[in-house]
């Protein structure tokens, strides 16, 4: 072969995922391999899979064979991986399945099948930041992998195993190799950010000359410096997460908790082994807002959970209207292999499962209109995600992100500029109009 061997790539899933792909990319192409956007034009296609649920299963299986109809030579990897026999029956000529975090294996399967052209050391050395599946102006960073919790609709342990912490210095290196190459927002991910460091008794490691402990609210306080956008995903609401709105107020990290609360019913969060003091969470939320008025709480609620009664749900209802949340998702429980919920009490029917999602996004909108509608006539800074090309001479609209705004989870802000904005550029935005989950504006500051 005299060109360097071509690989094609699927990365499903969460964007822990996400960051496991980038990784296997990186090391790809610092061994010489070109990437392929489709199937058909490599010498070798990889699955990176989501193992989570039995629709996501349903998904990587359905990649899997598009994959092998259009090319033939399928290395298949991520949290589908664990569980082998369910990918090999299905497709028994794939060429290797790996588990989640199986870079090593990953690479060895690609090197047997397409043999790489380069010394990886001398031919080809990556960027410092590695190679992103993101735009260049936002960036994942994951801080731990697995999970000690043993939720009982939840199979990740299983597949990702227990809670294993980074140290901190090795995530602020990181970081700061994002930054040094542009990154302008740094999205804090794990199973369990607020549990970053236990499994390490939050061991301190040596950074620009100082000791930073491994824990949630010192690496939080340390990215803070960076001077980018640091959003905190995925925070389980342990005690200690009160500590942090303080560096919320203070402009160190964005006002912006993803917290999955799950459900509200006592019974409910019992079986589904999920801290059950509703009232308390309340009465917290409303203390994070008191000391910092501009927070965002973002969360997923799971609807038809093993025994869910119309009393259950209808306590879920009300906590949604006393909490006010700002963004929330919400998913149907499925009985993905292996979770203990499954035989925890009867299933709820699935048209009732369905009713429930609707009933409580119905209501959640309600909310969320009511609350970006106190935001017109704000002045918001806006990161700019995209910029539609211009039409007849008129300029295309921006689309953007406020502080309060995830990409790809949460809202967008539409805006309006006299002058063309740039992707990646943060925009002073004063809001004029809202609607049920997202927000127009005009640029006032550059």
């Amino acid at each position: 072969m005299n060109r360097a061997p071509r690989i094609s790539f699927v990365s499903l899933g969460c964007p822990k995922a996400l960051v496991d792909s980038e990784r296997i990319v990186t090391r790809l192409r610092a061994e010489g391999y070109e990437l392929a956007r489709e199937h058909a034009d490599a010498d070798l296609a990889i699955v990176n899979t989501c193992g989570f649920l039995d629709s996501a299963q349903a998904e990587s299986l359905a990649a899997i064979g598009a994959a092998l109809a259009e090319n033939g030579k399928v290395v298949v990897t991520g949290c589908m991986g664990a569980q082998p026999e369910q990918i090999t029956a299905a497709y028994p000529n794939v060429l290797a399945v790996t588990g989640p975090q199986q870079y090593e294996s990953v690479l060895a399967a690609v090197h047997q099948a397409a043999p790489p052209p380069h010394d990886p050391h001398i031919e080809l050395i990556p960027p410092p930041q590695g190679i992103k599946l993101t735009p260049r102006h936002y960036a994942y960073l994951k801080i731990s992998e697995g999970c000690n919790n043993r939720c009982t609709f939840c199979i990740i342990p299983k597949l990702r195993g227990d809670l294993a912490s980074r140290p901190a210095a090795d995530v602020l290196r990181e970081a700061e190799r994002l930054v040094d190459a542009g990154v302008k927002e740094l999205l804090v991910i794990s199973q369990d950010t607020s549990a970053y460091g236990t499994d390490l008794k939050y061991a301190a490691s040596a950074w620009k000359g100082r000791a930073v402990r491994a824990k949630f609210l010192d690496l939080a306080r340390e990215l803070g410096e960076f001077g980018v956008w640091v959003r905190l995903h995925y925070v389980y609401p342990y005690p200690h997460v009160d500590e942090v709105i303080a560096l919320m107020a203070d402009g160190k990290v964005l006002p912006y908790l993803d917290v999955p609360f799950q459900h509200a019913s006592p019974a409910v969060l019992r079986r589904m082994r999920r801290p059950a003091a509703q009232e308390e969470t309340l009465e917290r939320i409303r203390r994070w807002r008191a000391a910092c008025p501009a927070l965002t709480i973002r969360s997923t609620f799971i609807v038809g959970f093993p025994g869910e009664t119309e009393e259950d749900f209808s306590a879920l209802i009300d906590w949604l209207g006393a909490a006010e949340l700002d963004r929330v998702g919400c998913f149907r429980y499925e009985p993905v292999a292996g979770a203990a919920a499954n035989d925890l009490a009867a299933p709820v029917p699935e048209p009732l499962k369905a009713e429930r999602q609707d009933r409580l996004m119905q209501r959640q909108q309600e909310i969320s209109r009511r609350r970006l509608k106190r935001r017109i006539g704000a002045r918001e800074r806006v990161i700019i995600d995209e910029v539609e090309p211009a039409r007849g001479g008129k300029r295309g609209a921006a689309k953007g992100r406020s502080k309060g705004d995830a990409p790809q989870i949460d809202g967008t802000v539409y805006v309006q500029s006299r002058r063309p904005l740039r992707v990646g550029e943060i925009a002073t935005v004063k809001i004029e109009r809202a609607d049920a989950y997202d927000l127009y504006g005009t640029a006032v500051g550059y």
